[in-house]
This record gives structure tokens, sequence and C-alpha cells, in this order.
């Protein structure tokens, strides 16, 4: 049975506003009675100040297995504002919109209730989200003040006890839809040692894996023991539910999908892919840095910066035409060109320039298709060849308007079955990178293999990648979330 939230405050008397409930207990009671209860607390006490009572309350929560909110990483957090902010983005806009509408007395200096990560102005709905899920604290004050822009000046817990009748309508509505919306998560009828979040996008135009394989991985989960649940965007606020979270949607730096993989670290997760991985592989540029600076094979790359007088000419005479123009964050071969002559190499470059001020520019290798090499922990787990799209260059081809000819074919292999200067090449690249799960593309040349790309987040598809293991891949990668988590 699900455990409800208990509750937990300085003295019951602070609660004599509210719907009474048997969920509610003073900070000495909770203190005192270890092991009492199992599910989630919310911690209301007026002070979180180091070692003051209520941060025992959430040191002790955490200590005995349960989730609390504040956690102790919240708390310090708060404390440590000064030193930095987490995750707020500017706010001036809105709260421009915001002063002209309401007025205040002091037009340079906003201060505002947060409950649950609601306030009571409609209009400052998403400002109050970001900032309860960046300090995830159930009564926060927040302080705003303008000096040419608005600057978060203050961000403090406020007590229960000291909420007006208008303040104390708005807690007693945002935790109840708090409590619906996070802690609603039923147990399942087997009762699983841990939790693992799987992020997805059902919309993803291209998902990393299909909805087959996903249910395959939650129940390669379940045989380990592990509750699997699948999760979106929308579920930022109940990561903390989870014990691990595995990020199986196409991660960039400036996407939520990276605040995820943060969020999840910063708080003791296990997570693939792990922010460092999303960072080394999600930019060619550092990619090429990376590989140069260790030896490790790699088509011939040249960087080109925007502004730069750049000789398209003499570039094109190094390398031959016909040449290769990436952006550094692309994936599934967007924002890669080919570019036959002068004149393409400057037209092409100036297209993907409107992207990016910084572009890689490769020799041409031409191959039937690319190896790619599927590692977790430092180990090769599968092999596939990706063969060219039809009458393309590439494995995808975005010109295309059929979806026959959008990407090319398939076949799976056993890691035995390749090559060993491959499979050496792979790992040394993967190394360097981090222990989590990659995808790293390989051509075969004259010259011996040279890595193509490193993925940190690989296509993992129902009959593709598992097409030699079958369910085994996925058991293999539940393994090993298995063992980070008892670890």
């Amino acid at each position: 049975m699900h455990n409800a939230p208990l509750i937990i405050i300085d003295d019951i008397a602070d609660w004599q506003p509210y719907h009474p409930s048997q969920s509610i207990i003073s900070a000495a009671d909770y203190i005192q009675r270890a092991g009492k209860h199992h599910g989630p607390i919310i911690n209301l006490c007026g002070d979180l100040s180091y070692l003051s009572t209520g941060y025992y309350v959430s040191l002790l929560a955490e200590a005995r297995g349960q989730r609390a909110l504040p956690s102790v990483s919240a708390i310090n957090d708060l404390a440590n504002l000064s030193h930095y902010q987490l995750f707020l983005s500017d706010n001036t806009k809105v709260l421009n919109r915001f002063v002209a509408q309401y007025q205040p007395e002091n037009p340079k200096h906003v201060r505002l209730l947060l409950c649950f990560g609601r306030t009571a102005y409609p209009e400052l709905e998403d400002l109050a989200r970001h900032t309860f899920e960046a300090y995830p604290c159930p009564l926060l004050e927040v302080e705003f003040s303008f000096e040419g822009r608005w600057h978060l000046n203050a961000i403090r817990n406020r007590a229960l006890s000291d909420l007006n009748d208008d303040e104390q309508t708005l807690f007693g509505e945002s935790l109840e839809y708090f409590s619906k919306r996070v802690w609603r998560k039923a147990r399942s009828r087997k009762e699983y040692r841990y939790d693992l979040a799987i992020l997805h996008d059902p919309n993803e135009r291209i998902p990393t894996s299909d909805k087959k394989a996903l249910q395959k991985f939650i129940r390669a989960a379940r045989d380990n023991d592990i509750d699997a649940e699948l999760i979106t965007a929308a579920d930022f606020n109940r990561l903390l539910e989870f014990d691990a979270l595995f990020i199986r949607e196409t991660t960039r730096i400036n996407h939520y999908t990276y605040h995820f993989a943060k969020k999840a670290e910063a708080n003791g997760l296990v997570v693939i892919d792990h922010p460092d991985s999303i960072l080394r592989c999600a930019n060619k540029v550092f990619l090429n840095e990376m590989l140069e600076k260790n030896k490790i094979p790699r088509p011939r790359t040249e960087l080109l910066v925007m502004g730069d007088n750049i000789d398209y000419a003499a570039i094109g005479q190094r390398f031959g035409y016909p040449v290769v123009l990436k952006i550094p964050d692309g994936s599934f071969s967007i924002g890669v060109e080919k570019a036959r002559n002068d004149d393409e190499f400057k037209k092409v470059a100036e297209e993907l320039f409107q992207t990016s001020t910084i572009l890689l520019v490769q020799e041409f290798l031409p191959t039937d298709f690319d190896w790619r090499i599927g590692v977790i922990n430092n180990r090769v787990i599968y092999a596939c060849k990706y063969l060219m799209a039809r009458n393309h260059w590439q494995i995808y081809n975005h010109s295309s308007e059929t979806s026959r000819g959008k990407s090319g074919g398939f076949e799976s292999f056993g890691v035995h079955q390749v090559p060993k200067e491959v499979v050496k090449v792979a790992l040394q690249a993967t190394r360097l990178v981090g222990d989590g799960l990659y995808g790293v593309d390989i051509k075969e040349t004259v010259n011996g293999p040279v890595i193509i790309e490193i993925n940190d987040n690989p296509s993992i598809d129902s009959g593709v990648e598992d097409g030699y293991l079958g369910d085994e891949l996925y058991r293999i990668i539940m393994d090993d979330f298995l063992r980070r988590i008892e670890d």
C-alpha cells in the first residue's frame, strides 16, 4: 500500500487553520520515532539553518531511507545563495510586466510567496515553477530587485505560523495539488527494491528507443528487482522519487535532458547519460580536440570560425573535394552537409554559420556502412553495421520524401564477429568519455578504423541493435544499473 506523505511541523498548534489529518506530527516526535514511517516526508519547520531542528528532520529522513522535501541538498543550496544560483534564467521581461500590471509600492522590489512552486499570481506561474525546481522547498519567500535588470536578491524558507489568511489559502490549495501530483505514485502489486525513471519523449521524431524497446527495458529492469517507469519532461519535480535515471531521448546541453541529468547527479541518483558524458559527446568540437590530443584515429578535421577570412579554395585543395561540413551539436546526420567544389563549400558554410559560430570541415571517407559499437562500463555489448541510405552518402537522408529513403538498412553482429581493431578503437575512445552507455560510429578505411562520432545516447531499437542478443541486451544494461545502484 502506498504511504501518504508525513507532514512535519514545529508545533501541532500551527496546523489549526487546516483540515485535521493523522499525517501531521511535530518535529520533536518525528526525531524520536525512528522507523515508524516509511513514506515521503514534507518538512515544514520554520528554521532550516545548519544543525537546526528542521535541518535534522530532513537529515534523519534521508538516513532512514525516506524522501524528504526539502532534501538536505536543497537546504544547503538555499543557505549558499550568495555563492551560486541554480538554473535560474533571466526573469526581467516577466517581472517588468508584473510590476506594470500590479504597480507595487516599490516598483524596484518584488517579494513573492511560493507554495510548492505555485504563487498567487498566474502571470508568474513559470517563474514560480522554475524557482521551485531549482530550490525544491515547500514554502519559499523570494525577493527580486531591479538594477538595470531583475536579480534574485534573496530566497528563504517561510514558517507556516507566519502565513496570513490569503497565504494560508494558497498553501492549503498548493499542498493538496502537490500531494496528488507528486506523491500520487501507486506502488506496483509487487514491491521492488529500487525505482528507475526512463525519460522519453513520446512525440520525438527519431526516438533513441522505440516503444517496444522501452517495454523490454521495463521488463528487464523488473527481472533485476527494479521498478522502471516511463517519465517525460513534465515529471521534473518527481525525479527524486527514483533511485536512478535512464535518459532515452536525444540529449542536448541547452535542453531539459541535461537539466534532468544534472539534478539526478546532484541528488545522488545513478544516471545514464551522466551530465559529463552529455557535455563531452554532444559537441563535436570538444570530441575532435579530445580524440586528437589522445591520438585516436579520426578523419582529417579542421575548424572553421565565423568572421575569420576563410580561404575556402585553399582548404578545398588541402582536403580534396568533396569535403564534409558539420555543425558541432547535430545528431542523426542533421547539420552534416557535403560540398563538391569551392562555390558549394562557401555556400554550405555560410548556411551552417547561421546555426553555429564554429563548424568542422572533414575529409570525405565514402564507405558502404558505418560500424556502431555499443559500449557500457568499458565493455562492448553490441555491434551493428548501419548501411547508407539509398542513393545517399549518409545513414539518414533528411531530404528524402519517402520513409524508405530516409535511412539505410542494418545488420547485427556478435561482438566476436567484429574486427578486433574496430573494437579496440571504440574502447580507446569511450574510456576518454566515461563509463556510461555509448554508441561509437566507426568507418573502416584502407589506413584502419577511424572514429566518426561517440554518441552518449545511442539508439537501441527493437529488432535493430538487439538483433543478435535479443532480450539479453536489455538485461545486460539493467544488470549494470543494478550494480551502480548497489555500489
